[in-house]
């Protein structure tokens, strides 16, 4: 994906897309001496020996330990007059609006923002547009060519969610800017064939049908087992879709007896059903960006 992309800047940010911060930032450190982090929150994460750039603007709080080399989101005014009131006196990236319309300035207010830049003593080290992640790539291109060709190439342009094929036409069309990639989920889950999340089966006990479990006593459907397995809410495990199981044994989805709590699920199998046992794993069906996971197997 680095060649791909060629210039880049790893995204580590959150839960370290499955694999913790501290599992990515070696990786990261060999890609770019710049990596960028969800919040300022996340900075102490970054090596001190690189640079961390935060994606998302800062709230009303700024970590006082946070290293002098980092660089800041600001989308608007209000979030020059923030890191202003903070004494901060650093670098900072111009966000610009894309369709997401999250955060970012418009054509109409970039004057403004950047006088208030200025007048607050921050130094602008670069541009970025966040464009969507669903849409067709001429629809993403756009998005970015427009601020392209609006704003001066006197900065690097950051640029998101774009595969390499559309960074590098941005890169051909608009050579007089400088063009580097924010890249994170494409870098670290490009190909999920190779990945796998499990949980392990603690205890399994035989039920009858009419009997209560779990905190909420619920009422056993049918004749079958209870399986205990070692994942819950405190790894960021929830029921899918229209609040299907996550849990999966044999390729047939187990059901749940009742919400997942902290760290442990309860799932009832009914008799004649395949039933996994101590010991075995549970196939867990949940997005990897979220999930808190306990040990890391490398095959």
């Amino acid at each position: 994906m680095v060649d791909a992309y060629g210039e880049l800047i790893p995204v580590v940010k959150g839960n370290g897309y499955g694999f913790g911060l501290a599992a990515l930032m070696p990786h990261a450190v060999a890609i770019s001496p710049t990596i960028a982090v969800g919040s300022v929150f996340e900075v102490h994460a970054v090596p001190a020996t690189s640079t961390a750039m935060v994606l998302t603007p800062t709230g009303t709080e700024l970590p006082t330990s946070m290293p002098s080399q980092t660089v800041l989101t600001i989308g608007s005014r209000h979030h020059v007059d923030v890191l202003r009131h903070a004494g901060w006196r650093g670098q900072v990236v111009v966000k610009l609006q894309s369709a997401v319309r999250r955060y970012g300035v418009t054509i109409d207010e970039l004057e403004p923002l950047l006088d208030s830049v200025k007048q607050a003593g921050l130094v602008q080290v670069g541009w970025s547009v966040h464009p969507p992640l669903d849409g067709p790539s001429s629809d993403l291109l756009s998005d970015v060519a427009r601020w392209l060709s609006h704003v001066e190439p006197n900065h690097p342009m950051y640029v998101s969610h774009l595969d390499p094929t559309v960074v590098q036409q941005l890169r051909t069309t608009f050579a007089q800017h400088h063009i580097i990639a924010r890249v994170g989920t494409a870098l670290w889950l490009a190909d999920k064939a190779e990945l796998r999340l499990h949980t392990d089966v603690l205890d399994v006990h035989p039920v009858t049908k009419g009997m209560t479990a779990g905190y909420r006593n619920v009422t056993i459907p049918d004749d079958g087992s209870l399986v205990l397995v070692g994942a819950g809410s405190a790894h960021g495990v929830h029921p899918i879709g229209e609040q299907l199981s996550p849990f999966h044994f044999q390729r047939t989805r187990l059901k749940l007896l009742e919400s997942s709590h902290m760290h442990t699920s309860m799932l009832f199998v009914g008799a004649g059903s395949p039933c996994p046992q101590i010991g075995d794993l549970v196939e867990v069906q949940q997005p990897l960006t979220r999930v808190i996971v306990d040990t890391i197997y490398w095959t």
